[in-house]
């Protein structure tokens, strides 16, 4: 499969393996981080090599590092994935050519096994349009409509939505056409170990769908999380696509749940709220509700560091720090959580556009399932990160249960 950055280079053509390419392009990323590899151990085998590579991954990694910032954390994420016991990973927008690359090299990394909602016909249409070979693949094709689990799926909906002014044609309507439906279903069942979709729809309205199939984790909140690597930096940035105005209160779930997932993820959180004013200058409303969630985290008995309100160069800068030597993290803030949803989406489309930065996300959170939403139109290596985020939450669960 040639990747997307090959395409964007020759202005969207896409070009597949073959006879007119078999040398890859000048823009084919596979270029720095994939070939090198064989090209030195031939070197070793051969004897031409002087300096022999001893761990022939961790230069493959290294290599990928150069290249992408975020090649460090999802190997990370990948490595947990490929050791666990395989899970299955539904891919609800099935039919969409970038959505079936993604599944392909999802189940061809060893990631897991990858299920296409769709229309086969469509499936194998676009799937050999794209240079794979559907009896290789592994793929597993499942049409909504045609499902023998249809009837499961419909009383398990119904049971949900009856008193919510739906009729039950009207739920055998959402199961049969709407992929979302079907696929969080499964999901919510226990037939598929996580889902991921959003590349055809907008958030919220993916959002939506999913929670009328799946409920919020008992302790958890649901909100979204940006990971943002810049510098050799990473920072964790919520609530970047939920709830758009927190209260106080609100503002202590999200910390919460950011700090409880960045723990997870092997990072000690030090948790920054945000805001433009800087412990009490000037003083605002949206300073205020972010004030009062200090306070009410300091009536807890959490296991973290905090410190707020204030603005990023002070959660960020140690050298910032001298005239507030009453602040209470050890070192720069890794966790930021932002006093609202424009704030936060506007902050990470910043340092990502005029920064330099790299995003990885946002990753949705405190659903009692995996589900991960990609960006409208997301890439395919974008929609291939989704899944494996998917694929790692299910096995936090299960390690933490």
């Amino acid at each position: 499969d040639v990747p997307d950055e090959v395409a964007a280079a020759y202005h969207g053509q896409q070009l597949k393996f073959g006879p007119q390419y078999i040398i890859p392009s000048p823009f084919d990323p596979r270029l720095i981080w994939y070939i090198p590899p064989f090209v030195a151990q031939a070197a070793m085998d051969s004897g031409v090599a002087r300096k022999p590579i001893e761990d022939m991954d961790a230069y493959r990694a290294s290599l990928a590092q150069r290249l992408d910032p975020t090649a460090a954390f999802l190997q990370k994420l990948q490595g947990t994935v490929q050791a666990a016991p395989k899970k299955k990973i539904v891919f609800a927008e099935g039919e969409e050519p970038s959505v079936i690359r993604a599944a392909y090299a999802f189940q061809s990394a060893g990631l897991g096994q990858a299920v296409l909602v769709g229309r086969e016909d469509l499936v194998l249409e676009n799937m050999a349009a794209a240079g794979l070979d559907p009896k290789d693949s592994g793929l597993e094709i499942i049409n909504a409509r045609l499902s023998h689990r249809n009837p499961e799926y419909v009383d398990y909906l119904y049971g949900r939505l009856a008193r919510q002014g739906f009729l039950k044609r009207d739920v055998q309507r959402l199961i049969n056409q709407d992929r979302n439906s079907f696929a969080a279903s499964m999901v919510a069942l226990g037939h598929a170990d996580g889902m991921v979709t959003g590349v055809t729809r907008s958030y919220d309205q993916v959002l939506e769908e999913v929670l009328q199939v799946i409920d919020p984790a008992p302790d958890g909140r649901v909100m979204g999380m940006s990971v943002v690597l810049a510098k050799g930096h990473t920072l964790f940035i919520a609530d970047t696509n939920v709830t758009e105005m927190p209260e106080a209160d609100e503002l202590v779930e999200i910390a919460l749940q950011a700090a409880r997932t960045v723990s997870v993820l092997g990072y000690t959180p030090r948790v920054a709220f945000m805001s433009y004013s800087s412990f009490g200058n000037p003083m605002g409303q949206r300073s205020e509700k972010v004030r009062d969630a200090v306070a009410m985290l300091d009536e807890m008995d959490v296991d973290f560091e905090y410190e707020g309100e204030m603005p990023p160069q002070l959660a960020l800068d140690p050298e910032k720090r001298v005239n507030y030597p009453f602040m209470r993290l050890t070192g720069p803030a890794n966790v930021l959580i932002m006093p609202a949803i424009h704030s936060a989406a506007i902050s990470t489309q910043l340092v990502q556009t005029v920064g330099g930065a790299t995003v990885i996300g946002p990753l949705l959170l405190g659903l009692s399932r995996s589900v991960q939403i990609c960006p409208l139109s997301a890439s395919v290596s974008r929609i291939l990160q989704m899944a494996t985020v998917a694929a790692y939450e299910q096995d936090l669960a299960e390690a933490l249960t």
